[in-house]
């Protein structure tokens, strides 16, 4: 399955501060610092699954924190394709700056917006972090036309497709995240 050979291809520990790089092969929540994790490899491997961006996507991730979650998206979508991370904490912005090295790719601080509307419409839009409810703003930055967002929203993996106006929503398991912050 393409996701695990993602996962091979774009090791872990690259995107792991130094001290906790040696926890890149447990399957949980690692700490990045400034209160946030890089999340479980088998929670992303989840939420990859249920995103399925395909080579050529426009990507929004948003909580890229250390940037591993965008270099995995920037891999699958290959080079026809690109991604954008938005992170909320400046520090960790930057870290996942240094981190993301393909040219398919890069992060931004998060602005007053939640997401990054100024780029929208995205074909596919990936959070790593938990709303308290569905984020219309985030609903409104996909493509009509199938865009498909993966959120947890409390503790429910939410999958969103949008066609048109009218968003088809489904949920997949309960998981635990960091809670979304708005700028």
């Amino acid at each position: 399955m393409w996701v695990e050979a993602v996962m091979r291809e774009v090791p872990r520990e690259r995107f792991l501060p130094h001290d906790v790089a040696d926890q890149a092969g447990i399957d949980a929540p690692v700490s990045i610092g400034y209160g946030m994790t890089n999340s479980q490899p088998r929670t992303v491997a989840d939420m990859l699954k249920l995103l399925d961006p395909q080579p050529g996507d426009r990507v929004l991730d948003v909580g890229s924190g250390s940037g591993w979650t965008t270099a995995l998206l920037a891999h699958r979508v290959g080079p026809d394709g690109f991604v954008i991370g938005v992170e909320i904490v400046p520090e960790l912005a930057q870290m996942g700056r240094d981190n993301v090295t393909t040219t398919n790719a890069r992060i931004e601080q998060a602005g007053a917006e939640l997401g990054w509307p100024a780029e929208a419409p995205y074909d596919r839009i990936l959070v790593s972090a938990s709303a308290r409810r569905l984020p219309d703003a985030l609903v409104d930055q996909l493509s009509p036309e199938g865009g498909v967002l993966v959120v947890p929203v409390g503790a429910a993996m939410t999958r969103v497709v949008r066609h048109g106006n009218e968003p088809t929503i489904t949920r997949h398991g309960v998981y635990n995240f960091v809670p979304l912050q708005e700028s």
